[in-house]
């Protein structure tokens, strides 16, 4: 009997931490749950990596995502140089090739961060963008932080045509769909550059480090340095990586944005609205003119 009664106690003593874990459960299952409007977002994206997988081996066809793909090659260049300016390294210079190559030029840094910042940065860029890409107004932040990336770039790179017209045609890309549907173009926008970029690195790092040694790859020149592994074992290590962005953006939008499209068709109205819109004419004359400049700004930097 005083058994039994201990197996009791401690049975009620233990319950509550079970209720919390219970609960915590069915939190995290109703965060992740996706609704109506989340579904049509991931199958969009589902059918954006079709169609990229697609039209990426498709040769009479590739040139549809091509100035996508050089794109992503500048996110990989521009994750370079900020690694190389966190770790006190002088940037040279940043350059695209038609090649869909590209190369930064850095004097000083530490070579094992700056090394892997151009996979795990441009793929961490792309999740990011995925997150976004659920939501209006977040993908409209998206916009203004790729507008401070196109700066710095567009500084490092002034002597390389291609990625100014690369980046100026981006722009206006982004902002001509700022302004198509109040937004609603512009969010599926940044969800395609975000799947664009994440799927290029997997591909991406897959036929230069896994399927193939490349020796002038980033994990070739990473496995010179380490010494313990071939570029392959590093290659299996960022591509795990670059996954596990690549889901865990998915996971961030589907828990952080749950408005219906209704409501994010109406938050949008407030926010950086198009000028002229009804939400830009509901504003007050000072707040109009205020929000005008913002977005006229926000197009200048883009």
């Amino acid at each position: 009997m005083p058994l039994l009664l201990d197996y009791e106690h401690a049975t009620q003593a233990t319950s509550p931490q079970s209720n919390n874990i219970l609960i915590y459960a069915r939190d995290v299952q109703s965060s992740l749950t996706p609704t109506s409007t989340q579904r049509t977002t991931l199958i969009v994206a589902g059918c954006y990596i079709i169609a990229i997988g697609i039209l990426w081996h498709v040769p009479f066809l590739s040139w549809i995502i091509y100035p996508f793909k050089l794109l992503t090659v500048g996110f990989h260049e521009m994750s370079h140089a900020i690694a190389g300016i966190l770790t006190c390294a002088r940037i040279h210079s940043v350059e695209l090739d038609p090649d869909e190559g590209g190369e930064t030029r850095m004097s000083g840094g530490i070579p094992w961060i700056t090394l892997p910042a151009g996979y795990l940065g441009s793929s961490f860029i792309g999740a990011c963008l995925i997150a976004c890409g659920f939501d209006t107004n977040a993908s409209k932040v998206a916009c203004l932080v790729l507008a401070v990336f196109f700066l710095f770039t567009l500084w490092w790179a002034r002597r390389n045509w291609l990625t100014w017209a690369l980046i100026l045609g981006m722009a206006a890309l982004i902002v001509l769909f700022w302004f198509v549907a109040g937004g609603v173009a512009l969010r599926y926008l940044i969800l395609f550059i975000g799947v664009m970029s994440c799927l290029y690195v997997l591909w991406d790092v897959i036929d230069d480090t896994i399927s193939r040694k490349v020796n002038s790859s980033d994990a070739s020149a990473f496995a010179k340095i380490c010494g313990c592994c071939p570029s392959q074992v590093w290659g299996v290590v960022w591509l795990m990586i670059a996954f596990v962005f690549f889901v865990a953006g998915i996971l961030v939008g589907l828990a952080a944005f749950k408005q219906s499209a209704a409501q994010q068709e109406s938050d949008s109205h407030h926010f950086l609205p198009v000028p002229g819109s009804s939400g830009a004419l509901t504003l007050s004359p000072s707040n109009s003119i205020l929000v005008t400049a913002g977005v006229i700004l926000s197009a200048l930097l883009l």
